[in-house]
């Protein structure tokens, strides 16, 4: 059989589901209460969420975008301040800063990591910056004993955006154990998901209480006389979904487990095919739950890198292209953009340019294939550059 004439590779499924979540799903049936004031299957995912990572407490949301935007207000991000984000990033970063009034700022990242680099966001504090969010870029941390330190001598709150991030540590420690707030999405594609969800994590009862107010539009759970304390919205997480999501966690730490056993294979293979250079791994990273398999292909420009993902896609590979630069996106610039033209946070953004044009990444479900199946996605990656 030729390379070509090989079968296409079989890769799990996903979502990924069973009777865990058939159970639960009845159980929130059953109860005969569907929204969190009067069930207990939301209460029950915030214990158990913050339990596993080490979070004093979480506060279950409608989606991550909303986690962020929630996040950021109990900070006190607001018109007028300024929000420090990774350039290359899902625009929710930005957007959820933009929603409140703010203005998103851009800083270049690492362009081995992809993570937010500590000396651009040293270089862009000002007095009206309120909060930095490093984006933990496909399940990786991004350098906090650098971003702490910032963060500790400024005085500016740190925000993990950790959608990536679900189960993840750094040096040992947990996302809910490095002391700031940090928001998870269970979107879809997520590592967990009901669909749609998120939540935040907090580290004080204080912030885990005024979060508590504004994603319940301002009314404290006891309220009976519509009393609303704070401004806020409807960001309240149903009984259904919250009962999915506690299946959810209780698969993770075994599919975290497969996925890092996965990927020093792939990526060993991968970087013997002459230009690709995989995602680099930060050894402080102590655990990495791998939401993409990623790597670059340096040299290639957006079209040619455009042209390769549709070519994997038909060759049976989950393929995607990485995400734009957030300031070229049209809707970058709607609302709270810095006083920038595109080409001056490019000029100050390099790596930027580069990654968002010739990186390709993987959905995290091939690493829950067997250590052949590496093999067969290396193969195919390394037969398409060549056909190219």
């Amino acid at each position: 059989m030729s390379e070509n004439s090989r079968p296409l590779p079989d890769f799990p499924v996903w979502p990924q589901f069973d009777d865990a979540e058939r159970v639960g799903l009845i159980r929130a049936l059953e109860q005969g209460q569907w929204w969190r004031m009067g069930g207990d299957e939301v209460n029950g995912f915030e214990r158990e969420f913050a339990a596993f990572h080490g979070a004093e407490h979480a506060l279950a949301v409608t989606n991550g975008t909303h986690a962020l935007e929630l996040a950021l207000q109990v900070l006190g991000v607001g018109p007028g301040t300024e929000v420090i984000v990774p350039a290359f990033t899902f625009i929710s970063s930005s957007q959820a800063a933009q929603r409140l009034g703010a203005v998103a700022v851009p800083v270049d990242v690492d362009a081995d990591t992809y993570n937010i680099s500590p000396e651009a966001v040293a270089a862009a504090i000002t007095p009206r910056t309120r909060a930095i969010m490093p984006v933990h870029m496909a399940g990786q941390l991004a350098d906090m004993d650098a971003l702490e330190k910032i963060s500790a001598d400024t005085g500016v709150p740190l925000i993990q955006d950790a959608a990536h991030a679900h189960g993840a540590q750094w040096q040992g420690r947990k996302v809910g154990e490095l002391g700031s707030v940090a928001a998870f999405s269970f979107q879809n594609g997520k590592l967990m998901t009901a669909g749609e969800g998120g939540a935040v994590t907090f580290p004080t009862a204080e912030q885990y209480e005024l979060g508590f107010l504004r994603h319940s539009c301002g009314r404290p759970a006891t309220d009976r006389r519509y009393f609303h304390q704070t401004s806020g919205s409807n960001f309240r997480l149903n009984e259904f979904s919250a009962s999915v999501l506690r299946a959810q966690l209780g698969r993770l730490p075994g599919q975290i487990d497969t996925r890092e056993a996965r990927w020093p294979v792939l990526s060993s293979l991968l970087a013997q095919i002459d230009g690709v250079v995989p995602q680099s791994m930060d050894p402080r990273v102590t655990r990495n739950p791998h939401y993409m398999a990623m790597f670059r292909i340096p040299g290639l420009d957006e079209d040619r890198r455009n042209a390769l993902v549709d070519q994997l896609i038909a060759a049976g590979l989950p393929a995607f292209a990485a995400f734009r630069a957030i300031y070229r996106s049209d809707g970058f610039w709607e609302t709270g953009a810095p006083d920038e033209t595109v080409e001056q946070i490019a000029a100050r953004c390099p790596n930027t340019e580069a990654i968002y044009q010739d990186c390709v990444w993987l959905h995290h479900r091939t690493l829950l294939a067997g250590e052949e199946q590496m093999h067969r996605i290396a193969d195919i990656v390394a037969e398409t550059l060549a056909a190219a």
